[in-house]
């Protein structure tokens, strides 16, 4: 039996893929549960059709996720921390202080989308981060840190 699976079922398939089944399994388990749905021609017609818009808005966010990323090349961030006389920071710098100095420039991007290239930032100097604009599409930025 030909089924259109609903979200992601461990072993079987993701979301949106037709596959089949035995008519027990999709009877019994999948469909009342709604995991699934039988893939009548009808549903296959609606189911092209939602992939076919879905991959659209999918391509115009890539598109935007892209423009983002060419824009943040060219960004250099410069942050402020508080140290030592030997050039130690007191504390550390992470993601947050990173995405505060990216909503300056006028970019707001999530904190959890930002790495930190090596361990955590302890001393004065030149570092890169990594953003994640999209699951396709990465960004580098580079930031130096100076003292207050």
């Amino acid at each position: 039996m030909d089924i259109i699976l609903k979200q992601d079922v461990n072993g079987l398939g993701d979301k949106g893929d037709i596959v089949s089944v035995k008519d027990g399994y999709a009877r019994n388990f999948l469909i009342p549960q709604g995991y699934a749905v039988l893939a009548t021609p009808s549903a296959k017609k609606v189911h092209e059709e939602n992939t076919r818009q879905r991959a659209h808005k999918e391509e115009k966010i890539k598109k935007e996720a892209e423009e983002i990323g060419g824009k943040l090349a060219d960004v250099t961030l410069t942050i402020g921390a508080k140290t030592s006389s030997s050039g130690k920071i007191f504390g550390s710098v992470n993601t947050i202080q990173i995405a505060e100095a990216l909503k300056n420039k006028g970019f707001d991007i999530d904190r959890k989308n930002i790495s930190i290239e090596g361990d955590q930032v302890k001393e004065i100097g030149k570092y890169r981060a990594q953003i994640k604009l999209h699951k396709e599409v990465k960004a580098e930025i580079e930031f130096e840190i100076i003292a207050e």
